[in-house]
């Protein structure tokens, strides 16, 4: 039957990752921070799924409301409305500070991303837009037009009028101080002047990630957004900040830009709001969506405002209020940073270890004095972590070692993150001595 499957599967499924391919395991069913292969093995979920899961894999809140609304009411006509979708606009829009409070329901973080630039590009008048030459944003036009990490090749032209800048990598910085630090200000102005000598005066907005995920979970510097915001609305545009995994708690915040006290003129939130269900949200202030609605502003998709996911969102929130997780993120973030630490200690082939509450980094070199990335290693690392019990997911990018991204649920336990970190030991062990 395993056979069977595999053939069937390689006969018949599109092949959607680029080079990759998918997990040798067949996945019969998952709880909490743990899923469940066919021949019986437990493999510890460092990625909480798809960085979604923050409440565990079948949380019985969320599987309880599942069952009860998928009775009741489960979809609509995108033009009707129902008590679900109302209360858990009204519910984000409290989470949030002024002047964020209109909220449109979406299903993926791609899908929240086009309207957000959609929406900017219309209030501005602009069609101009930035983000950083290693972001992920989604897959559909204008969301991969401000992707630059991955898949720009092949596919024909981009959308007129996207523009890189570059990324402020701490560990790899470009622009530097007199000591070697990274010098994020003098960078960041380098960057927009050379926006300013390409731009046809149609600015519309910057998208960015307080914290860069699939980039290589690469944290901005304290006052970096504050500066960036200030140079779109010197332009006349608009600071978009994408939360898809770093929004509802997993930072140790309920989002992440709290910590710089910089508010977005437009914010998204995607994985995290449906804990593993397609549910998103585009979030902007009154004056925003009153210019966008009478400019007729349009998003009308088959799954907009849906009941079900809805109810799953106020479930969510529901958890997250009642057990604290935006602390408990806190404390298990500062506890398995401890740990990696230690693991640096003993694994020279440990450049960095950065992030922030349950969103880890952990980079891979061949030589930390200088660097030099081990491309391959977080390759095989990751095989040997598997063949041990742990799924963990390795972001390579050109001229970058492999990075993991770490993010277990939210409800994880300080016992299982001693057993991932464990069971990455004897993975870094072995890979060292088979490179020998």
């Amino acid at each position: 039957m395993t056979d069977a499957f595999w053939s069937d599967a390689d006969r018949h499924l599109i092949r959607y990752s680029g080079a990759g391919s998918f997990v040798p395991e067949i996945i019969e069913r998952a709880e909490g921070s743990f899923v469940h292969t066919a021949d019986g093995r437990r493999l510890l979920d460092f990625t909480s799924g798809q960085m979604s899961a923050i409440l565990g894999h079948s949380h019985p809140a969320v599987v309880a409301t599942i069952q009860r609304q998928a009775a009741t009411l489960d979809h609509l006509f995108s033009g009707m409305l129902c008590r679900p979708v109302v209360h858990l606009a009204r519910r984000i829009a409290a989470s949030l500070p002024e002047p964020l409070e209109k909220v449109l329901l979406l299903t993926t973080g791609a899908e929240s991303n086009e309207a957000a630039i959609r929406m900017a590009k219309l209030v501005t008048g602009g069609h101009e837009i930035v983000s950083f030459g290693r972001s992920w944003h989604g897959m559909t036009q204008a969301a991969a037009g401000a992707t630059y990490s991955a898949g720009r090749k092949g596919y024909g032209p981009a959308a007129a009028g996207n523009f890189a800048i570059p990324t402020p990598n701490s560990y790899r910085p470009d622009f530097t101080t007199a000591d070697g630090e990274l010098d994020w200000r003098r960078q960041l102005d380098y960057a927009f002047d050379l926006f300013d000598a390409q731009s046809v005066g149609s600015f519309a907005g910057c998208i960015v990630e307080p914290i860069l995920s699939s980039g290589g979970v690469i944290e901005l510097p304290e006052g970096y957004l504050a500066a960036l915001r200030d140079k779109c609305h010197e332009r006349g545009g608009l600071l978009i900040l994408d939360e898809a995994q770093t929004g509802l708690c997993r930072t140790g915040n309920w989002y992440a830009f709290e910590r710089d006290g910089v508010v977005p003129d437009i914010l998204t939130l995607s994985k995290t709001l449906g804990a593993g269900l397609p549910l998103a949200a585009v979030v902007t202030s009154a004056e925003i969506e009153r210019v966008a609605h009478e400019r007729g502003f349009l998003f009308f998709t088959t799954h907009v405002s849906d009941p079900l996911v809805a109810a799953v969102g106020n479930t969510v929130l529901d958890v997250l209020e009642a057990e604290n997780l935006d602390r408990r993120a806190a404390e298990l973030g500062a506890y398995l940073h401890k740990g990696l630490r230690e693991l640096a200690a003993r694994h020279e082939v440990i450049g960095d270890v950065r992030g922030r509450g349950l969103l880890v980094g952990l980079e891979l070199v061949l030589d930390r004095d200088t660097k030099k990335p081990a491309d391959e290693l977080g390759s095989i690392v990751t095989r040997r972590c598997l063949e041990g019990g742990l799924h963990m997911n390795v972001v390579q990018l050109p001229g970058m070692g492999g990075v993991f991204r770490i993010a277990p649920p939210l409800t994880a336990t300080p016992a299982e993150l001693d057993l991932g970190i464990e069971i990455l030991d004897r993975a870094l062990s072995l890979s060292r001595l088979a490179a020998v």
